[in-house]
């Protein structure tokens, strides 16, 4: 079982900078793809980024260029790095586990990103 824990939400005004961490328990976190999901009042739960265990990542078309998705295998840590953001990212942010580029077998608890001036 891996249990997830993710900080770092809050509120940001458009062009900000947010920095969310999810931070895993468990020996395997280094065999496991992360990701980060998020899902907006009346819409469906989507794809924001994902990193497997050998470092390879996937980008939602919205946030490239502005999303960055890291690992820290010796802190059994991962981080999703926002900026530039936009109303339209507001949201819950959810960690993920699992395995491919959409790593689905294992949810954090979400943390909510605001934003809004």
């Amino acid at each position: 079982q891996v249990q997830l824990v993710e900080s770092g939400g809050g509120l940001v005004q458009p062009g900000g900078s947010l920095r969310l961490s999810c931070a895993a328990s468990g020996s395997i976190f280094r065999l496991l793809a992360m990701g980060w999901y998020r899902q907006a009042p009346g819409k469906q739960r989507e794809l924001v980024a994902a990193i497997t265990s050998g470092g390879s990542t996937n980008y939602a078309n919205s946030v490239k260029g502005r999303f960055t998705i890291s690992r820290d295998n010796t802190k059994n840590t991962v981080s999703l790095q926002m900026n530039s953001l936009k109303p339209e990212d507001t949201a819950i942010y959810s960690c993920s586990a699992g395995s491919g580029l959409s790593p689905m077998t294992y949810w954090g608890q979400g943390t909510q990103v605001t934003v809004s001036s």
